[in-house]
């Protein structure tokens, strides 16, 4: 009686269970937490952009690499972070109801979403203005076209430009190295902070808590993060380690 073949193992047979595992679920029986009460001048958001379920891999799932799939296959996707949302569940969020007559709208986005967050942009009530911040990662990521090194920061308008203006000196391009996965350099809100120092402002999908900034998320720090220049960020290190030392003493 003739034996029936042994399935072959497949990168996708060792790698789909465990995304199934590590996909991260919204807690919430809404889609959204309460947006706030209040009219801000300045939103600040980094939406949870939805990749189709898309990951990235290294050469572990390859079988010529990986021969039988011995070694644990290397994946990676947004959806293993936090929530995703597509695009419609995007739109549904009422931004323009907290947002003031003027009032500008910073918003990351990245190469395969930069459409997308224009469309979202004008669905929350805003004209796209400009690419205010280019990211440099220092480390890229495979691409089909190119590899990918940049996320972007886009501007948009509601109405006139807030006034007073502060800083006008802050650069578009920062090139910061690339932090754990969807960590985005503080350099852009401190940016922001100078630029727009009196105006109420707002974080949308915030991680952390900084000072001077309401925020909104899932995913929010009861403690406040104090927004430091990096000469600041230098003082405020020493000042910590002098009192280390005083302590030792």
């Amino acid at each position: 009686m003739p034996t029936k073949p042994v399935p072959s193992i497949s990168g996708y047979s060792k790698y789909n269970l465990e995304a199934q595992r590590r996909r991260k679920i919204n807690p919430l029986e809404e889609v959204y937490p309460r947006l706030p009460q209040g009219k801000y001048e300045v939103i600040y958001a980094d939406p949870p952009w939805d990749y189709g379920g898309k990951m990235q891999y290294d050469k572990s799932s390859i079988k010529t690499e990986n021969i039988d799939f011995e070694r644990d296959v290397f994946i990676s996707a947004a959806i293993f972070k936090y929530p995703t949302l597509k695009l419609k569940q995007l739109m549904d969020l009422d931004v323009n109801s907290i947002a003031a007559d003027n009032c500008i709208l910073f918003m990351w986005t990245t190469g395969p979403q930069f459409a997308n967050a224009i469309e979202l942009g004008q669905a929350w009530g805003f004209a796209y203005k400009t690419v205010a911040f280019v990211w440099d990662k220092q480390v890229h990521n495979p691409g089909r076209y190119t590899l990918s090194q940049t996320e972007f920061v886009l501007a948009f308008k509601k109405g006139k430009f807030p006034t007073p203006r502060g800083a006008r000196n802050v650069r578009q391009l920062v090139s910061v190295h690339r932090g754990e996965h969807s960590e985005k350099p503080e350099t852009v809100i401190n940016g922001i902070t100078k630029m727009f120092p009196t105006q109420k402002k707002i974080e949308l999908f915030a991680r952390k808590n900084y000072i001077g900034w309401d925020n909104w998320g899932l995913e929010i720090p009861n403690h406040k993060i104090e927004i430091f220049s990096q000469g600041e960020a230098n003082e405020h290190q020493h000042g910590i380690q002098m009192s280390l030392d005083l302590k030792q003493d």
